[in-house]
């Protein structure tokens, strides 16, 4: 088996409860911090999924609680179309090849996402964030509980 695992359909692999394991650098000042929770993708009603991310977010030594919602609507051909919580487009995401970037500009900064799929219980974000405002590299780890 290659690297990537490819996923036929993302919404269906992605269904369920999933342990979150993220790293944050800031590449600017050398600050680092982590974020440690769940991301649940749960069923709605339009056949897309509500993502719920929560848990402990630490910044140079400061814990403090952390979450974000998101929503992954069906697109063609078992891809998503990922909204932020207000409905607002964040990105694509086709996981066909098990692997996939995704790009998001943000004001001035870029948000380039690389999606890689391991296996059935493990995929991972690795998120880069570039700009005036932000010199950032985003590290996930997903994998499936329960």
């Amino acid at each position: 088996m290659g690297e990537f695992w490819p996923v036929p359909d993302a919404l269906a692999y992605l269904a369920g409860r999933w342990s979150v394991a993220r790293s944050v650098r800031d590449l600017a000042s050398g600050a680092e911090g982590e974020f440690t929770g769940t991301t649940e993708f749960r069923a709605e009603e339009d056949g897309g999924l509500l993502h719920h991310e929560s848990g402990t977010f630490v910044w140079q030594g400061v814990a403090r609680p952390a979450e974000r919602t998101l929503r992954f609507l069906p697109g063609p051909d078992g891809t998503v179309d990922v909204r932020f919580a207000d409905g607002r487009p964040f990105h694509g995401l086709d996981l066909t090849s098990g692997r996939y970037v995704a790009d998001h500009p943000c004001a001035a900064d870029l948000y380039r996402g690389a999606f890689t799929v391991r296996d059935a219980d493990h995929w991972r974000t690795v998120w880069r964030v570039r700009g005036p405002a932000k010199d950032l590299v985003l590290r996930t780890g997903y994998a499936r509980e329960g």
